[in-house]
């Protein structure tokens, strides 16, 4: 625990604090607002913030149309937040042309390319072997010029379908996008669009892309290496739902590192190799397909061959967290329904700190009534029932810290309550193995082989108790949710280790004082006083008496 630096529990939200977030449902995806669905929802935003590393998170819903997120303090609740707010479905759809907006655009200078292509998106990179990979390597670069764009953002609105496979426009196009070129009223909107939007300002990246349809070409901000590019997307070519599974993975054949690996349904690996066989005959810009989520392009790969079998992988220079958001992304992106963020609240701790004060004052009080017990009726056998339980104690506090950064567990109140419960279940281990030496002495045994002989009997009965306890935790924790999943992870935890703590403390410790004179003399105050204990007189071996002759006896008797 101090190696590591973890000294301390990681607190949940009830006691340190965290983020509250209130979202409404809105039926506007074709979808009805109904139990079902509103079901379905919150458990696709559990698995969400699951998948980010959030533990004790609490997603449930409220009234008919609300859902109540609380997000932990000391998480990253930002992210969270983030994720699950982001409700629409997820799309890939072809990029007709992108580009650097705000800060990261430096001064245009002339092109002499004819051929319209550029340096790849930062956000990606290629492999062919029915493997699409991404790469967030590289620095921004512009992909295309405004003519080369133009003539794309036209010509792929005309064919209301993907990218043309003729590659880029040439050079010979007018020097500035116009409509007249495709007669298209919507071409020319979205030009526009195109042209006005700066993805650096947070009121323009809300509003990019609003209400736009999936057969529909539309206009996205996606940011890579803290630069947020503009995008001009074609309609969408696969549905986020036909994504089948994503995970984040180490790369440690190869020097990709961290990349994440996609399986889709039947349907949509047949629409993703039609895709990427299409994308594959440009060049870039429009060779990329963006991986878009309510409206932001979360990653744009390129691809440079046509990619089937079902299966795919984005890799490039990714941290494991970026990785694993983006797997998450792509495992998680549709919704049934869209939901809108009403409110977000962040909870002090004020509270939650008077709540385990008044938790922690509980608990002494109960371990003082249990020593004071212990103190009075068994006297010295006391000393072992303490040291035991502190052994416990320590245990239990150094498991909980670790536990913090090992698999994000959350100590919350339920949690607290559950722990100052094991006080009595430990303590009740000690009293049965106590009970059994007792008997022994009262049978006329002395102290040593009392010990020794009453250990297997209260040995079963505690296992007996313990696993039943532990099977009440495990059902406890399976079939409900929330708050109360801590009380029983702490309580299944405490009674394991009780059983070790019995084991390899507490007998091993009883042996060692049997030896003393203290309590192997049957001292008043050792608690284990053969006279008060009402012992028998001690067991003697006798001669068995001789029986009759060998004739004399009765056959049956014999």
């Amino acid at each position: 625990m101090f190696a590591s630096g973890h000294k301390t529990p990681r607190l949940g939200i009830d006691l340190a604090g965290g983020t509250s977030i209130t979202l409404k449902a809105k039926a506007d995806q074709g979808s009805a607002i109904n139990k079902a669905n509103m079901d379905t929802a919150v458990d696709i935003m559990n698995r969400r913030v699951n998948g980010l590393g959030v533990s004790e998170a609490e997603v449930q819903t409220q009234g008919n149309d609300h859902i109540i997120v609380n997000i932990p303090k000391g998480t990253n609740s930002k992210e969270a937040q983030q994720q699950v707010g982001t409700t629409a479905k997820l799309y890939f759809r072809p990029v007709l042309a992108t580009e650097p907006t705000g800060s990261a655009v430096k001064s245009p200078s002339p092109s002499a390319s004819s051929s319209g292509s550029s340096s790849p998106s930062p956000s990606s990179s290629a492999s062919s072997k029915e493997k699409a990979s991404s790469s967030s390597s590289g620095s921004p670069t512009p992909t295309a010029t405004a003519t080369s764009q133009g003539r794309a953002v036209t010509d792929a609105l005309k064919a209301d379908a993907t990218p043309s496979s003729s590659g880029s426009p040439s050079a010979t196009s007018s020097p500035s996008p116009s409509a007249s070129s495709s007669g298209s009223a919507e071409a020319t909107k979205l030009q526009a669009q195109y042209a006005a939007l700066d993805c650096s300002d947070p009121a323009q990246r809300a509003k990019a892309g609003t209400n736009a349809k999936p057969g529909e070409a539309t206009v996205a901000c996606g940011e890579i290496k803290k630069v947020w590019y503009k995008y001009v997307l074609g309609p969408a070519a696969v549905d986020g739902t036909e994504v089948k599974k994503a995970a984040a993975v180490f790369d440690t054949q190869g020097a990709s590192g961290w990349q994440v690996q996609m399986t889709f349904t039947s349907s949509g690996s047949k629409k993703f190799a039609n895709i990427t066989g299409e994308l594959a005959k440009n060049q870039s810009p429009q060779n990329e397909f963006g991986i878009v989520l309510d409206g932001e392009v979360v990653s744009s790969p390129f691809v440079q061959t046509a990619i089937s079998g079902g299966q795919a992988e984005i890799s490039g220079s990714f941290t494991q967290q970026e990785a694993q958001s983006l797997a998450n992304m792509l495992s998680y992106g549709a919704l049934p329904l869209s939901f809108q963020e009403e409110t977000v609240t962040t909870v002090t701790a004020a509270l939650g700190g008077d709540q385990l004060h008044a938790g922690l004052l509980a608990g002494a009080i109960g371990l003082a009534l249990v020593v004071i017990y212990l103190i009075a009726y068994y006297r010295g056998l006391s000393v072992v029932a303490m040291a035991s339980l502190l052994v416990s104690g320590i245990l239990t506090y150094v498991i909980m810290a670790l536990l913090g950064p090992a698999i994000h567990f959350a100590l919350n109140l339920p949690a607290v309550c559950g722990a100052i419960v094991a006080i009595g279940i430990t303590a009740d281990s000690f009293i049965v193995y106590f009970e059994r030496i007792r008997d022994e002495i009262r049978e006329g045994r002395s102290l040593r082989p009392a010990v020794e002989r009453a250990w297997p009997r209260a040995r079963r009965t505690i296992l007996v108790s313990d696993f039943v306890s532990f099977l009440a935790a495990a059902v406890l924790f399976i079939v409900t949710v929330g708050k109360v999943q801590g009380f029983a992870f702490t309580l299944g935890l405490t009674t394991v280790l009780d059983v070790v703590v019995v084991f390899f403390f507490t007998k091993p410790l009883m042996t060692l004082l049997a030896r003393r004179k203290f309590f192997a003399n049957g001292h008043k105050w050792s608690g284990l006083d053969p006279k008060s204990l009402g012992a028998q007189p001690p067991l003697r071996r006798t001669r068995r008496p001789a029986g009759p002759a060998a004739g004399s006896a009765d056959p049956k008797e014999a």
